[in-house]
């Protein structure tokens, strides 16, 4: 599924446990907005309603023999599911700015706003006008997935940081899980609310992230970026628990002016400047963001996320949406342990953790499928097949949980430079939305029967269940991926992150080594 930071420190150093509690709370309320998205439309194509409404009719019976005849073409179910993702591409890119000029409190404030204009669209009976809303609802929730990580990674304890961060993703997760929750209570209405009550309650977290962030401190890094002194004392003190005048304050604003100055000495910063080696190696540190948020969509976690109810439905199982439900669950739980994990076993041992096990579960699951899990000429499913599908999918959602889900954010929140931080992070940013709108677009056609010969018909891959030997593929990359280029951050400030990359020995990023972090260890353990 799919934040990133833009700091000059690891976070407050002498934050009040309070303060980082309830900025947390707020901020995070901004993954529970694209969780929440992702599990609604993934459960109202399935619907009834929905598909009377916006989908076609066949008089023949053989498609939609369940929703009284109403089917989505494929390539509407392509665009009604992957055009937010596209809304998210430009909203993540539009967050440099936004975030640079409006600042990190009031950017958020703005893409809610942005969020519940597309929401209220979604609420016509039209395509056009909900196609339309879904990609205003995008442009919002791209802009919220870069600013809301910036946000709490500037604000953060940097002790905890990692795990702030992640509870951006447990966001998400717990966002799909009360879709999930919200569809099942809905899905038997007979009339628009099946739908329509489902994605309304987004109203309610924009509101809730909007009203929230108003009420708390803007980032201090940022008014110190921008100059304002005072202001950023203000609210470090705020975030401190700490007198304005204090020892301790004092001695925050002196780190973050000692780390602007280091790196205002680089000059201004372009797009460009993102892929260029100079001394702090940028260009290695935005293509690592890119490329990590490239894989952790080439996951396939969507593929479960945004076509579950609809691949249960097909594999035979009779009750999708609480199969649905318990996938979900199993990815809140475990994204509360994962987070966890992320500042004890560190990001990159999580990350190779993650990649083995989604990899040996997808393959599992695939080989499965294709035995004994197909059903027989009489239409009957093996329900042995069926329980060890519905587990090794569990298992896969598992392992993604309590790695790829949260750790990719809290890396690619990490290892940006501070003049370059925004733009780096936008570019990787939008190349995880870039991804998940391929993806969401092309797995229709992968995964569903082909219909070629048939009135209105379209040529497909017809995998079904072979789509797993594909995900288990590209886990095989993430793997590679996280071997050779992806070093261990753990329990360093965001200042010895800069030095780890300005010194390492060698162009090579397989043979970094941190001269100047404590006890001068070796990122890198091969």
């Amino acid at each position: 599924m799919a934040g990133g930071p833009t700091t000059t420190a690891g976070g407050v150093s002498n934050a009040s446990l309070a303060w980082a509690i309830i900025m947390s709370a707020f901020a995070a309320f901004g993954g529970i907005l694209y969780g929440y998205d992702t599990g609604t439309i993934g459960g109202a194509i399935a619907m009834p309603d929905w598909l009377e409404t916006f989908g076609s009719f066949d008089p023949t019976g053989a498609l939609g023999a369940t929703t009284g005849n109403h089917y989505l073409k494929t390539s509407n179910k392509s665009l009604v599911v992957s055009i937010l993702s596209a809304g998210t591409f430009f909203g993540a890119l539009f967050a440099y700015p936004m975030g640079d000029m409006v600042g990190r409190k009031w950017g958020i404030v703005a893409s809610c706003a942005v969020f519940a204009l597309g929401v209220g669209l979604q609420l016509d009976v039209k395509w056009a006008t909900f196609v339309v809303g879904r990609f205003i609802a995008g442009l919002g929730v791209g802009l919220i997935s870069c600013l809301v990580p910036m946000y709490q990674s500037e604000c953060a304890p940097k002790n905890i940081r990692g795990l702030i961060v992640g509870l951006y993703q447990l966001a998400i997760t717990i966002g799909a899980l009360l879709a999930a929750i919200v569809l099942n209570s809905t899905k038997d209405f007979p009339n628009h609310n099946a739908w329509r009550i489902p994605i309304a309650i987004q109203f309610a977290w924009a509101s809730i992230l909007g009203g929230g962030m108003i009420l708390l401190p803007e980032s201090p890094r940022f008014l110190m970026y921008k100059g304002r002194v005072d202001s950023a004392r203000k609210a470090l003190s705020r975030l401190t628990n700490a007198p304005a005048d204090s020892a301790a304050v004092d001695a925050e604003l002196h780190e973050i002016e000692l780390a602007l100055h280091a790196e205002s000495s680089l000059g201004h910063a372009s797009y460009l400047d993102c892929f260029r080696n100079g001394p702090y190696r940028n260009g290695l540190r935005t293509w690592t963001g890119i490329c990590l948020q490239g894989w952790q969509q080439l996951t396939g976690i969507n593929f479960i996320f945004y076509y579950g109810t609809t691949f249960f439905s097909s594999a035979g199982i009779k009750n999708p949406f609480i199969i649905t439900i318990i996938t979900d669950v199993v990815n809140t739980v475990m994204t509360v342990i994962g987070v966890q994990l992320i500042d004890r076993v560190g990001r990159r041992r999580l990350l190779l953790i993650g990649a083995a096990g989604m990899l040996l579960s997808e393959y599992i699951v695939a080989i499965v499928g294709v035995t004994v899990g197909q059903a027989g000429a009489d239409g009957s499913v093996n329900l042995s097949a069926q329980r060890v599908l519905i587990a090794f999918v569990c298992f896969y959602i598992a392992f993604f949980a309590i790695s790829w889900g949260p750790v990719a954010w809290v890396i690619t929140g990490e290892i940006f430079s501070l003049n370059l931080r925004a733009k780096s992070m936008s570019l990787a940013v939008a190349s995880n939305w870039l991804w998940n709108f391929g993806i969401g677009y092309a797995t229709p056609y992968l995964v569903d029967p082909s219909t070629k010969g048939q009135p209105n018909g379209v040529a497909t891959a017809g995998l079904g269940v072979k789509v797993f030997f594909v995900w288990g593929s590209t886990c095989v990359g993430c793997l590679v991926f996280t071997y050779f280029f992806v070093p261990e951050t753990k329990g360093l400030s965001l200042e010895q992150i800069d030095l780890l990359y300005k010194n390492s020995t060698s162009e090579l990023p397989s043979s970094f080594i941190l001269v100047s972090a404590p006890a001068d260890r070796r990122v890198f353990s091969f």
